[in-house]
């Protein structure tokens, strides 16, 4: 027996992702969406065409909005379906996700824009941030059909008025909230910290702030995926921003994300935003940026997953856009001494940091077809900046205090071996 399930685009109706009797997934985009003047495709891996896409071909995007690891085992264990069966996951979770992309059962028709919210009390979120191990993305719970990729539990959220609801029936959220974790001791200030910093030092970075309920810290994100659009206040509503991270882009699947395991590259990654890119002087420019801060305050697991592409739909004057997104997840994981010291992607040839050179970074610069001497430049410059930044940040908590510490000595150990570049 064929199970089906409908694949929109916004609101529109773009193909049908499939299970055939063996139990694999396929999809094809509709005719009317291949006839239509606005048909773009859902991901750069699955390019506009009428023949069928298998498996192998589609899994990348479609595996890629779902959650990872421990908590898309315990999802599956909950909903009563295999872990592995991303069309069953989908079919479940699949109302709001990463992007513009939302999944209904075929014989379900789209609902007519009648956002739902659930708005909870400080003592309700505390309860869902509590279960969230035992119950991630509050999944099961009734009119709740959240995905986020990702491994760590998080949950997404609408908040107006300083006050949080839980988006239902595939209502649009605007944040997503991330509570700390007991085994990493200041994750959420840890993250909140580098991800302002990176702000600060000139990054296009996801707007990020700390909160706690009843003793339990988080970290909110704001959604660069969503926008509030409308002429007033009462006849606005929430506009998703299709998006697709690097992995989804280049059609390899989340278990796949580290380039040791087939994962993106930066050779990889700077090649597909020159080919996509509707503006890529400046987007190879941050996403050169990215690669070196990181370095330098030795985030570690800066992986394929962790790099988004923004697509913005424009008006007729304006046309469609194709840009890197903001940055996310971007922290200090070498601050935690138990978590590997292998890079996600090596910066030429080299996985460990604390082998890095600029020898490694000339390299980079022959793979992504940049100058040597501006990339070397560029690190030196970016290394001064955040040294700056960091002497005159006033400490905010005494974990964000640690961290700065960590990452300036860190920084003071590299500029001994990186000298100014004349």
């Amino acid at each position: 027996m064929i199970k089906t399930l409908n694949v929109y685009l916004h609101r529109h109706l773009v193909g049908q992702l499939t299970q055939n009797k063996y139990g694999e997934v396929e999809f094809c985009y509709s005719a009317a969406w291949l006839e239509s003047s606005q048909a773009v495709p859902l991901s750069n891996s699955l390019p506009i065409r009428k023949e069928k896409f298998r498996r192998r071909e589609c899994k990348g995007f479609f595996s890629g909005i779902l959650p990872e690891e421990n908590n898309r085992q315990i999802i599956a264990k909950n909903l009563g379906i295999s872990a592995q069966n991303d069309f069953s996951m989908l079919s479940e979770i699949g109302g709001e996700c990463a992007g513009a992309i939302t999944f209904l059962p075929s014989d379900v028709e789209l609902p007519e824009r009648n956002d739902q919210y659930r708005r909870l009390q400080d003592q309700e979120l505390e309860v869902i941030l509590k279960k969230l191990p035992e119950r991630p993305l509050m999944a099961g719970e009734a009119g709740v059909r959240l995905s986020l990729a990702g491994a760590q539990d998080k949950i997404a959220v609408a908040l107006r008025d300083h006050q949080f609801s839980i988006p239902l029936n595939g209502a649009a959220s605007t944040h997503i909230l991330k509570p700390a974790i007991k085994q990493f001791p200041g994750l959420s200030f840890n993250e909140a910290f580098c991800m302002q910093t990176a702000a600060a030092i000139g990054l296009n970075t996801a707007k990020t702030g700390l909160g706690n309920t009843n003793g339990i810290d988080y970290l909110l994100i704001e959604r660069y995926d969503r926008k509030l659009v409308g002429v007033s206040i009462g006849n606005q509503f929430l506009e998703r921003i299709h998006q697709e991270d690097f992995c989804q882009a280049l059609g390899i699947e989340s278990e796949k994300k580290y380039q040791v395991e087939g994962g993106p590259s930066l050779p990889q990654s700077f090649s597909l935003l020159r080919q996509l890119s509707s503006a890529p002087v400046i987007d190879l420019q941050q996403l050169l940026d990215a690669i070196i801060f990181n370095f330098l305050i030795g985030n570690n697991d800066a992986h394929g997953k962790n790099f988004s592409l923004l697509y913005n739909q424009g008006t007729v004057l304006t046309g469609n856009s194709k840009r890197l997104s903001p940055f996310y997840d971007i922290l200090s994981t070498a601050y935690y001494p138990e978590l590997s010291k292998k890079m996600a992607m090596n910066i030429g040839g080299e996985y460990l940091s604390e082998r890095i050179k600029l020898l490694h970074f000339e390299k980079l610069a022959e793979e992504i077809g940049f100058s040597k001497l501006m990339v070397k430049r560029r690190v030196v410059e970016m290394m001064k900046k955040l040294l700056f930044h960091l002497d005159t940040y006033p400490p905010q908590h005494s974990v964000t205090s640690l961290v700065a510490q960590f990452i300036y000595h860190r920084c003071q150990r590299l500029a001994q071996e990186f000298k100014p570049i004349d």
